[in-house]
């Protein structure tokens, strides 16, 4: 029989609170499992799937496979599946949707969605990450507008918006949140007391229901998970005020958490595992871990703990065996997940964001460095270092992407595509358009 520890380990490790995040209809049968199909990956976890990927890289980093310029203005992450790449930005006045052939960078096509919102805070582009579905592509621009294309050519199949059609109002940096798809629904979150949160059906974009959570918070730049927590399935969401949980038949409330949040920005998407939420925020705020418990319609949030050696701004946590790992403000922390207790800590590449692939952490500063790390409760083991090139000028904050063997890097205008499996590919430039 296997230890308690090892048992223990690996029910953390595969998120045992069946922590789908919505992607059973992503990870469709024609999709590689390699694929990155939505936001933080196919569990929403941050974790890849890659196997075989490079335990090192060499001095200058890893081999550019091509690079494609032109993609529009935006600190949208990219998505990754059945071999295109999926974006959003501003290209002049209009708020643009496109898809890229992986293979080469190639633009495939480009869909306007909506005018260019740039009377938001930071105002050059869109922040949501487009989720997959099968041969549907779910998007969410700046000013609310939730729109279904069809990947094959990004024709519009539905569109709605989430301020004039559900009362919800645009955040001080505009709408964040990339939409999670759930089996027949497609979740987002307007804010506000009408529809705090919102579910439509994924084929024709018609109300499945509103949730009107009792505080009636806005929404914030956080994206909702789906998890089965003692037996109820629901959808997690961080918002103004706090982390709350909705259950996913209906909307109905059923939990919050406020410690979390902060005044300014709520950004990282929780944590969930065991019946147990983690989340966090940076200015100067922490995060906490809560049990979630049921007595019969009556869903419950204890606090375990709080710290304040998780300041996660907006880069993101991945928890990985028993450990959670994310930057507290500038300095990548290792901590146990169940205390809180940190095992190590190092300033790294200062303040970014973090994905796991292949036993290994791919950080990504703001400022345009990115590292490769083992992840291991053991001390910080740095695996390889590079700049990135042709840096905009702007905050490097969309999150790295590996999928099929590639790394992704988005700096605005800009997507660089990394071979991180060693398989020697040649260097291409690429205009997106």
């Amino acid at each position: 029989m296997p230890s308690r520890d090892v048992l223990r380990s690996f029910i953390y490790g595969v998120s045992v609170c069946a922590f789908w995040s919505g992607t059973l209809a992503a990870i469709a049968a024609d999709e590689n499992p390699s694929d990155w199909p939505q936001w933080r990956g196919p569990n929403r976890t941050g974790i890849s799937r890659e196997q075989g990927l490079l335990k090192s890289w060499p001095k200058p980093g890893p081999s550019l496979a091509w690079k494609a310029t032109g993609v529009g203005g935006g600190y949208s992450t990219p998505s990754v599946a059945a071999g295109r790449v999926f974006g959003m930005g501003y290209r002049g006045d209009n708020e643009i949707v496109w898809a890229l052939d992986a293979k080469s960078g190639k633009e495939l096509w480009a869909t306007r969605i909506a005018k260019a919102n740039r009377g938001v805070g930071y105002g050059e582009g869109s922040r949501s990450s487009p989720t997959v579905d099968g041969k549907q592509l779910y998007v969410l621009g700046v000013s609310g507008d939730l729109v279904c294309l069809d990947t094959t050519d990004g024709k519009e199949v539905w569109h709605r918006n989430l301020v004039g059609d559900f009362g919800g109002n645009i955040p001080g940096w505009g709408y964040s949140e990339s939409p999670l798809v759930d089996g027949d629904q497609v979740i987002a979150t307007p804010g506000g007391r009408n529809a705090t949160l919102l579910a439509l059906a994924k084929k024709t974009g018609e109300v499945s229901w509103k949730s009107q959570v009792p505080q009636g918070d806005s929404a914030h730049y956080s994206s909702a998970i789906a998890a089965e927590v003692s037996g109820w399935r629901q959808y997690i969401q961080f918002m103004q005020g706090g982390v709350v949980g909705v259950a996913a038949k209906d909307g109905t409330f059923l939990w919050r958490y406020d410690r979390p949040a902060n005044g300014t920005a709520n950004c990282s998407t929780p944590i969930c595992a065991d019946n147990h939420v983690f989340a966090a925020s940076g200015y100067g705020t922490g995060g906490g871990l809560v049990k979630l418990t049921n007595r019969g319609d009556v869903v419950s949030a204890n606090e375990v703990y709080f710290t304040n050696q998780m300041k996660n701004h907006h880069g993101g946590m991945i928890l990985f065996g028993e450990h959670l790992y994310g930057f507290d403000e500038a300095v990548l922390t290792c901590m146990r997940f169940t205390t809180g207790k940190v095992v190590w800590e190092n300033r790294s590449v200062g303040k970014g964001s973090i994905v796991l692939a292949d036993g290994h952490l791919y950080a990504r500063s703001e400022g345009g460095p990115v590292a490769l790390i083992e992840a291991t409760p053991n001390g910080y083991v740095e695996k390889g270092r590079f700049n990135q090139p042709n840096r905009s000028g702007q905050n490097a904050w969309p999150h790295p992407v590996v999928a099929g063997g590639r790394l992704y890097l988005r700096d605005q205008d800009l997507l660089l595509c990394y071979d991180v499996k060693g398989s020697g590919t040649q260097a291409k430039n690429v205009k997106a358009r």
